[in-house]
């Protein structure tokens, strides 16, 4: 499979679960309620504008043309995540969704490593029409296994950063690392270095 092929099936497997309108929506609700918070001081009123900020994304999608079921990911997320911080009045616990998603992740890419089937190579098995091809190739099985590594230490990184900040209810850093270490940017680096380390591997024959 040429890397032109590989780029574009990975360009609409990105499309199919939403492409830039799905990381905007999670970038979006965790800002919103961020700076809604600080605003009001208020932690009803920022998880309700939150809220609303992502109901409003999930309108524009479905009015030009989005799959319904893409939006109502993120609405349910932001929802989770609304409802406990409303119910607990503590602005912090907005954030425990992300907390959990990145320490839960962490610990299935790592299982996934010990049992030797890296997460990343099933999904790219999958997205390459190799299927499980792939693991009667040491040298591809390496990749994988490394690309799923690199996820992991990005969960490792997050989970360090996030768990403190939780514990500690420091809602400006827990809602910028949130963001950033936990959210679309760390996992673009993840893409990438992804990229770079198969972007040369050939096609395994089936």
């Amino acid at each position: 499979m040429s890397l032109g092929m590989l780029s574009r099936k990975s360009l609409s497997l990105f499309s199919a679960i939403g492409g830039w309108r799905t990381v905007a929506e999670g970038v979006a609700s965790r800002a919103l309620f961020l700076v809604a918070y600080l605003v009001t001081g208020q932690v009803l009123t920022a998880a309700l504008v939150a809220v609303g900020g992502v109901v409003v994304l999930a309108v524009v999608r479905l009015c030009t043309g989005g799959k319904a079921w893409q939006p109502a990911i993120g609405l349910i997320v932001v929802g989770v995540s609304a409802l406990l911080a409303g119910s607990t009045g503590q602005a912090a616990d907005f954030y425990l969704v992300a907390v959990l998603w990145q320490a839960g992740g962490g610990v299935l890419f790592l299982v996934s490593m010990l049992v030797g089937w890296p997460m990343i190579g099933l999904v790219m098995g999958k997205l390459r029409g190799d299927r499980l091809a792939w693991r009667r190739d040491r040298p591809q099985r390496r990749r994988y296994h490394l690309c799923t590594a690199v996820f992991l230490a990005k969960f490792v990184i997050a989970t360090a950063a996030l768990v403190p900040l939780y514990a500690a209810e420091a809602v400006v850093p827990l809602g910028v690392a949130a963001t950033l270490v936990g959210g679309a940017p760390a996992t673009g680096v993840c893409v990438y270095l992804c990229w770079r380390i198969l972007r040369e591997a050939p096609r395994v024959s089936q």
